[in-house]
């Protein structure tokens, strides 16, 4: 039964992958490659080689082989499992891009005219896809895998890792070939260079939107004379934990239960429901938290200091001998 669930998921992941590539790849071809935008990412290095080498080289074929160099380097710290979905999710986004590229690019002109617009929706379709990759533990490469690497070490957030590698890549823009004075040249990348950097900020926005909006929590804090009911039901129906504390009503000068639970945010309606049926006047307060961390949430990426770490499982073996 654990195998056929496990299978199931991992279907799932695969189909949800193939999703958010396709976002991603019509969210580039369509409306940022024809107004030659260069973005962050691997995307932006194949840009860059496109461009820079008139339309030779495919944005699809720098981007597989790049992502492949960088799977090298990720392979023993973002583990097996993230590898074998990102060779997964490198192949699939560069065919998607390998096809729409020349559909889109052989129109002979942008979708949208209007740059501004098909580059903020570009950006959300990318943004869009990219989220719906990572959440679903997958990869589309690029920038993504030394996203994903500080991931693995730190709870640095994975949109601000990408934007700072990203505008690297986009200000390279200014190098591209162009026939003209210098100050021509500055005149015409630079408002290219602005819709990158827009483009990219809008990217990193909406992915770390979509993946803390998968994350965040909820925490609830009840007041009801039923607490032992409400308590119950919360561990049988809603399968979360309730911590119960000790607190006195000031104004009545009574002693009350106040019980305290985290849950998904999507869990939310489920709690509601429990405490109205239990309780229709239990006080309750509800409040959004990020980064709940333990049992059932997520898991703490801190990595200590090996002399701390050294010095923390000493003290632990001391304490096991007493």
């Amino acid at each position: 039964m654990n195998v056929h669930k496990a299978l199931l998921n991992n279907a799932k992941d695969y189909i949800m992958i193939i999703v958010g590539l396709l976002f991603y790849g019509v969210g580039f071809t369509a409306f940022i490659l024809p107004h030659q935008i260069v973005i962050g990412g691997l995307s932006g290095v194949g840009t860059l080689v496109y461009f820079g080498t008139h339309g030779l080289i495919p944005v699809a074929v720098t981007q597989y082989v790049c992502n492949l160099l960088l799977l090298g380097f990720a392979f023993k710290i973002v583990g097996k499992t993230f590898v074998t979905r990102t060779i997964f999710g490198a192949t699939v986004i560069s065919l998607i891009i390998g096809v729409l590229e020349n559909f889109f690019m052989g129109l002979g002109h942008p979708l949208i005219p209007d740059i501004s617009m098909s580059a903020i929706l570009g950006g959300i379709l990318c943004g869009l896809g990219v989220g719906t990759v990572f959440i679903h533990n997958g990869s589309s490469g690029g920038t993504d895998i030394v996203a994903a690497m500080v991931s693995k070490l730190s709870n640095v957030s994975i949109g601000r890792t990408m934007i700072i590698t990203d505008m690297l890549i986009v200000t390279c823009s200014i190098f591209l070939p162009f026939e003209g004075t210098v100050q021509e040249r500055i005149e015409a990348r630079i408002p290219l260079i602005v819709y990158g950097w827009i483009v990219t900020w809008v990217v990193s926005y909406i992915t770390d939107m979509i993946i803390n909006t998968n994350r965040q929590a909820t925490q609830f804090t009840i007041f009801s004379a039923k607490w032992q009911e409400i308590a119950d039901q919360v561990n049988k129906e809603a399968h979360r934990g309730v911590t119960v504390l000790d607190g006195m009503g000031w104004y009545s000068k009574k002693e009350v239960k106040i019980l305290m639970v985290w849950c998904r945010k999507i869990e939310a309606v489920t709690i509601f429901r429990i405490v109205k049926m239990i309780d229709p006047e239990a006080f309750i307060t509800q409040g959004n938290v990020n980064g709940v961390y333990g049992k059932g949430f997520d898991t703490m990426k801190v990595k200590l200091k090996k002399k701390k770490a050294d010095a923390a499982y000493h003290e632990h073996q001391q304490e096991v001998i007493k």
